[in-house]
């Protein structure tokens, strides 16, 4: 297939390694060297500072978008509207009523459109996920999950700072990934806490996220995301009955991904313990792409689409409108 990607920064360009044989035709940013590097993945790619130009390719099949997140449903849309299939970045949107309306367009239309939550893709989650509706752990009871990083000089001037751009802060930007982990793992949630203060970084955006979410069973998700993580880090548990699975890392400074199963005896005491270590490069974003992929030739369910995201960023709505009162 024919690949657009618009965005050409650290994601774009992971997006254009990760084609594995797809064709890239063209490439846009707002800055032509940009998108000249992420050109170089592929052969007489079109380079493009105006993003219509490569979102309405003639030859593109696929749109992908990595930009900032105001961006990203606008240009998704009008993707859609030119006949493209689309893939855009988490969050998706910089809140649930901006994402509604591409949601919508989306139910009415042939193409296939789905956001770019690739933790999904990683080995361990994807091995708990088999494991999970193996019914192995026996019945769903909680999770916990810590997501972060500790940011760098500058941090605070990014456009990740400015609410206008990003619809927010640290919970917005990784909180997303756990929020969406959790959904996928346990179900919907209907009950929804949490808090975003800031604590160090001089923005006016959160630097920490803390969620407690609540199934309509009352199964608990407690989450949280942080950017004031001074070492790198993650690690998701999920506890059933009769076990408890464990993922910790996610490569690279965030340590070697590992997946833990404890296996719950009769007699109780010390588990039955066995991992599982996934080191080398991080896969996800290889394995996403032919997900998308086979959703649009074979018709496959799409793992991680628009309604996702907008259930997610209700959740996230719901957290920061409470902080408002």
């Amino acid at each position: 297939m024919n690949v657009a990607i618009i965005g050409c920064g650290l994601i774009g360009e992971k997006r254009a390694r990760a084609l594995q044989g797809h064709t890239l035709v063209a490439v846009a940013d707002t800055d032509l060297k940009r998108a000249e590097r992420v050109a170089q993945f592929g052969k007489n790619v079109e380079c493009f500072t105006d993003w219509r130009m490569a979102a309405g390719h003639k030859k593109a099949d696929i749109v992908m978008v990595a930009t900032t997140n105001a961006w990203l449903t606008p240009v998704g849309q009008f993707a859609l509207e030119q006949g493209k299939h689309v893939l855009i970045e988490k969050p998706g949107a910089r809140s649930a009523e901006e994402i509604k309306p591409f949601l919508d367009l989306s139910l009415k239309s042939d193409k296939s459109v789905k956001v770019g939550f690739n933790l999904r893709y990683h080995p361990a989650m994807l091995k708990a996920r088999e494991i999970i509706d193996s019914g192995a752990i026996g019945e769903m009871m909680f999770s916990r999950g810590r997501y972060g990083h500790g940011g760098r000089v500058g941090y605070d001037k990014e456009w990740r700072s400015d609410r206008n751009v990003s619809g927010g802060g640290e919970l917005i930007d990784q909180g997303v990934h756990l929020i969406d982990l959790a959904r996928w793992y346990m179900g919907d949630f209907t009950g929804v806490d949490g808090w975003a203060p800031t604590y160090f970084w001089d923005m006016p955006v959160d630097d920490n996220g803390f969620m407690a979410l609540r199934t309509a069973a009352g199964k608990m998700a407690w989450l949280h995301a942080s950017c004031t993580e001074w070492k790198n880090m993650f690690c998701l548990e999920i506890y059933g009955r009769v076990g408890k699975l464990q993922i910790d890392g996610l490569g690279g400074s965030y340590g070697t991904e590992r997946l833990s199963w404890y296996k719950m005896s009769a007699e109780m005491g010390p588990p039955e313990t066995t991992i599982w270590e996934y080191p080398g490069e991080d896969k996800s974003w290889k394995l996403e792409f032919a997900a998308f992929v086979d959703a649009i030739e074979k018709g496959k369910p799409l793992c991680g689409g628009l309604e996702d995201a907008h259930k997610a960023l209700e959740i996230v709505g719901k957290i920061y409108g409470g902080e408002k009162k």
